[in-house]
């Protein structure tokens, strides 16, 4: 969930968590949700950084470590964005596009959008003219600024910063509309290391990572607030949306 593979926040957050566990900590970053979701659920890694959608369709086999606080809650916003001189006031006026979503596992990158599309009795494959995937919401505001895209399903939060952090190329796309407030993207383990003190400790690293010098750059980096702990049913309306999308129950 990283806005960036940016060397030095990452070598700050390893060394922040290594100091604040007690333990060596390797970090893993794979191109896709689906990869680390993969390796999450198979007990090959202790905790990751997931989407709120991987996290409600494997409720069964995950648990919550901590959630992220942005803006003073652990909520953000899916965003659908279109090019800063269109005049698209709301989905219907995207019929027809060629639109870029982040990733097939994304909520605010998917499942947001698509849900909206199933109330309207469709869906992405008949609604748009195209869509492809540009696996990061960094590059659904790049195939949209650079107009590649028509319009775009994107994180609201990581739309936010990149409009401090590339105002440029932000400044050439706009919000069209924007989605319910729903669970920030959480840190997740399997349910097997839930009660394991490894997580314990893991736990407390982020949730205190505010109260020290070192954790407060990490959060200044992420323009996060700090890390909380939360119940699941944070996430009950991702879960929602992803039943509109299947028709079906979770899981």
């Amino acid at each position: 969930m990283f806005l960036t593979s940016d060397l030095e926040l990452l070598q700050r957050l390893k060394s922040r968590l290594e100091r604040a566990t007690g333990r060596s900590v390797k970090l893993i970053t794979r191109r896709t949700y689906q990869e680390i979701t993969a390796l999450l659920v198979s007990g090959q890694l202790d905790a990751a950084w997931i989407c709120g959608y991987p996290f409600v369709a494997y409720r069964a086999r995950l648990a919550l470590v901590a959630v992220p606080i942005w803006k003073g809650r652990p909520l953000y916003r899916s965003y659908l964005i279109a090019s800063a001189d269109r005049s698209a006031a709301g989905l219907e006026d995207l019929r027809s596009d060629i639109h870029a979503f982040s990733d097939p596992d994304s909520n605010s990158g998917w499942l947001v959008t698509a849900a909206a599309l199933a109330e309207m009795g469709t869906d992405p494959a008949h609604f748009f003219r195209q869509t492809f995937f540009t696996y990061g919401h960094r590059n659904v505001i790049r195939a949209v600024a650079a107009g590649l895209a028509g319009s775009g399903s994107v994180d609201g939060y990581v739309w936010e910063v990149m409009r401090e952090t590339e105002a440029e190329l932000v400044a050439a796309t706009r919000v069209v509309q924007a989605s319910a407030w729903l669970g920030f993207p959480p840190i997740a383990c399997p349910i097997a290391l839930a009660d394991d003190p490894a997580i314990h400790r893991l736990r407390h690293a982020l949730t205190d990572m505010e109260n020290d010098d070192d954790g407060r750059v990490v959060l200044s980096m992420l323009r996060l607030d700090g890390f909380r702990a939360e119940e699941p049913s944070l996430f009950e309306p991702i879960a929602e949306e992803m039943r509109k999308v299947r028709g079906g129950s979770t899981g």
